[in-house]
């Protein structure tokens, strides 16, 4: 009987020596804790989406307790997580304004024109590396094949028609489909500027025309019409300068491929 009791109380009295051990090291080293940091992750939504520019929740949270992160960075979150960060930290709430993904291409079926015909995995990464760059004549236009629907996690994106719209009322603006965009043509943008260039090609007039019948054919008119100097060309092609921008619409009448909307 002592041949088995023995041991066992060795192992006992090891386990309990061990134990005080480690609570004693873990003591001694123990990193103190910001008490604002609990309380600033329970105010995020835990969507780790990385939308705010850290890694994750944690990281962000850790961020603002140290007062190295603005409380707004949040765009899942929104208000509600912002105002909560400010009473915890006792400081005024000062809301960012809502920025949404946004494709910039209207190269749909039946409008974009096809070089070839595509039989390769499914993905916009794959067929961006194809010679020609994918099957549509237009090689800045969206390739359609959903690559930026699978790094959504909150279901704002789909493609319709050959190339992917953002459901704006779901988009929150992380920025995952811009990162994992081979093309390079969605961008963030405020969703109160409804006047909008639908077109990122870079080909030139008679160009644009045999490859895309929704193209921007670089002609300028956009630019001279502007009041505010809110339009330049970038390459060939018209972009909105947001800050300037008083959404007038005359760029809107006078584009004649009607690639400027208000959407």
């Amino acid at each position: 009987m002592l041949e088995i009791l023995i041991p066992f109380l060795i192992l006992a009295i090891m386990g309990i020596l061990f134990g005080v051990g480690i609570g004693f090291v873990a003591k001694k080293f123990e990193v103190p804790q910001d008490p604002k940091f609990p309380l600033i992750r329970d105010a995020l939504p835990g969507a780790n989406c990385g939308g705010c520019g850290y890694a994750g929740c944690d990281a962000y949270a850790k961020a603002v307790a140290a007062g190295e992160a603005p409380i707004n960075a949040c765009a899942v979150g929104g208000a509600a997580s912002a105002e909560k960060m400010a009473e915890v930290l006792g400081v005024e709430v000062q809301l960012a304004e809502k920025e949404v993904a946004y494709v910039q291409c209207s190269g749909e079926c039946g409008v974009a024109s096809q070089k070839m015909r595509y039989d390769g995995v499914a993905s916009c990464l794959e067929a961006s590396m194809v010679p020609g760059q994918g099957p549509k004549s237009c090689t800045y236009g969206c390739l359609g094949f959903g690559t930026c629907v699978t790094v959504c996690k909150f279901n704002a994106i789909h493609v319709e028609n050959g190339i992917a719209k953002v459901d704006e009322d779901k988009c929150v603006g992380c920025g995952a489909c811009v990162s994992v965009c081979p093309k390079n043509i969605i961008r963030l943008v405020h969703q109160k500027q409804r006047v909008r260039v639908q077109c990122s090609g870079q080909d030139r007039g008679k160009e644009v025309r045999e490859l895309c019948a929704a193209g921007c054919i670089g002609c300028t008119l956009c630019v001279r019409q502007c009041d505010t100097g809110a339009i330049a060309m970038a390459g060939n092609v018209a972009r909105i300068d947001t800050a300037k921008c008083t959404q007038c619409g005359k760029c809107v009448e006078k584009c004649p491929a009607k690639v400027i909307k208000v959407l």
